[in-house]
């Protein structure tokens, strides 16, 4: 009977999160539901508190987001995607896929999916219908590189994983990184030759223009947003051992950099970078305890229980679910972190009695999740590229479907042995 309620209530979130409710609200408020009809309604609050003083969590997060902030203030982040721009403008046949590639690795440094298309696209669009690019495929080029936060050590999902798995970041980053950066390629490689395919590549009358030449690159300004990366990357590599360090020593260094090259107001930069982190905990480490407090509502209905036990009967499920669900859920939502998220923490922990490893496992759970979010036009990244572009949105998620996809079952050989 319990599992019958809890079947009911999950039904009933996925309901409100497709139209588009407070995700934070659903979750709490079904949590706290559950928890009561399993007769444990204080397991619901503990998971609340264990959750806000996650300290994995909160400094790699948190500390993420106030580097990028300080980008923003900087204008360092508007540097590199201008150098970039500039770059594209001479690829000729390249410029699709290169502005796919380009918009990767900005996503990046700029971990938000809107934050980056937003960035990006302001400048790489017009470039691209300059070029006599259809507007839809100048905004899907823009939209089918926004997954290179998978890279990104202030990615939620990577620092849900390094903690259920017992691993740094890096560890997290470096298992899945062969299979994002090939999903990366096989979806640059798709959109090209629908492109050609569709004479879409070359040909379209420009509505808008590029005006990338009126602004003055600075090579240091725009290598800024950079520095913790290649910080984090060379110390965990051991190139320079001596450059080994956690996510935070990594942001607080890059942002010092960035005063020191840029030398703006010292004061405003450290309230950009706490502005930063502040907002990282109320609308990204909130997410995570609305999904520590679901979680603990479906454990008191033993719901968890019961789906352990069914996919333990036929191990082959887990693995289509870990992709499959995530990226679904994703799709269709617009959001890959509270699918994404809940199944790592639900499930994840188990990975072991499935035959798999946490790492594996929650890779491509997270993979999942962003590709499919990559692909939903009511995402906000996707509304944005079509916005600027002048499209409607479901003309970009089209062209980027198939790229997507193969990318999807790539991941799923690498990461689960298919």
């Amino acid at each position: 009977m319990m599992v019958i309620i809890g079947a009911i209530v999950v039904i009933a979130v996925i309901y409100l999160l497709l139209k588009r409710q407070e995700s934070r609200m659903v979750l709490i408020g079904a949590g706290i539901l559950m928890a009561i009809i399993g007769g444990k309604p204080m397991a619901a609050l503990d998971a609340f508190a264990k959750s806000m003083t996650n300290p994995g969590l909160i400094t790699s997060v948190c500390s993420c987001m106030g580097f990028a902030l300080v980008m923003k203030y900087t204008g360092c982040d508007k540097h590199l995607v201008e150098l970039i721009g500039k770059v594209l403008k001479k690829m000729g046949f390249l410029l699709i896929p290169g502005a796919t590639i380009a918009t990767f690795v900005v996503n990046i440094a700029i971990p938000s999916a809107s934050g980056c298309t937003a960035a990006v696209g302001v400048i790489l669009i017009p470039i691209l219908m300059s070029a006599g690019v259809h507007p839809a495929m100048a905004a899907a080029a823009i939209k089918s590189g926004t997954f290179g936060s998978m890279l990104s050590p202030g990615l939620v999902h990577n620092a849900v994983i390094a903690k259920l798995a017992n691993v740094p970041i890096t560890d997290v980053i470096s298992r899945h990184m062969t299979a994002d950066i090939l999903a990366m390629l096989i979806a640059a490689a798709s959109l090209t030759i629908i492109a050609i395919m569709l004479k879409e590549n070359k040909g379209h009358a420009p509505e808008i223009a590029a005006d990338a030449d009126n602004f003055k690159v600075n090579i240091l300004f725009a290598l800024m947003p950079l520095i913790p990366v290649i910080i984090l990357l060379l110390g965990a590599t051991k190139i320079v051992p001596g450059l080994k360090m956690g996510v935070p020593h990594a942001m607080i260094i890059g942002a010092i950099i960035s005063l020191i090259v840029t030398r703006r107001n010292p004061t405003e930069l450290t309230k950009s970078f706490f502005d930063g982190m502040g907002n990282a905990y109320a609308n990204i480490i909130g997410i995570i305890i609305s999904v520590g407090v679901f979680v603990s509502g479906l454990q008191a209905l033993g719901l968890v229980k019961a789906l352990i036990a069914v996919m333990l009967k036929s191990t082959g499920i887990i693995k289509i679910a870990a992709a499959f669900g995530p990226f679904i859920l994703a799709m269709i939502s617009g959001s890959g972190d509270a699918a994404t998220v809940a199944f790592n923490q639900a499930l994840t922990p188990h990975a072991a009695e499935f035959g798999l490893t946490p790492l594996n496992m929650g890779s491509m759970a997270s993979l999942a999740g962003t590709l499919g979010r990559t692909i939903s036009p009511i995402a906000g990244a996707t509304i944005i590229a079509a916005g600027i572009a002048g499209v409607d949105p479901m003309e970009v998620c089209k062209r980027n479907g198939l790229g997507i996809f193969i990318g999807l079952l790539v991941g799923m050989i690498l990461l689960l042995g298919f």
